[in-house]
């Protein structure tokens, strides 16, 4: 069995539903999958950019706190 792209062998008893996640898996491209699964969503984006938003704030407080600036 000589798999050079890394595409699983279609089956017959695959479930329809995983198709997609079991293809990323066999592909490494599990994280590219899940972000822009996430980014799809809508509470997902608002969760990625709240995080993001609340990062760069803690970012912004340590460096003026230290008085790096």
């Amino acid at each position: 069995m000589s798999n050079s792209d890394k595409t699983p062998p279609e089956s017959k008893g695959d479930w329809e539903g995983f198709r997609e996640i079991d293809r990323a898996i066999a592909e490494d491209r599990l994280t590219s999958y899940t972000w822009k699964k996430t980014w799809a969503d809508p509470w997902g984006k608002a969760g990625l950019v709240l995080f993001g938003l609340l990062f760069a704030a803690f970012v912004i407080f340590v460096i003026i706190y230290d008085g790096l600036i």
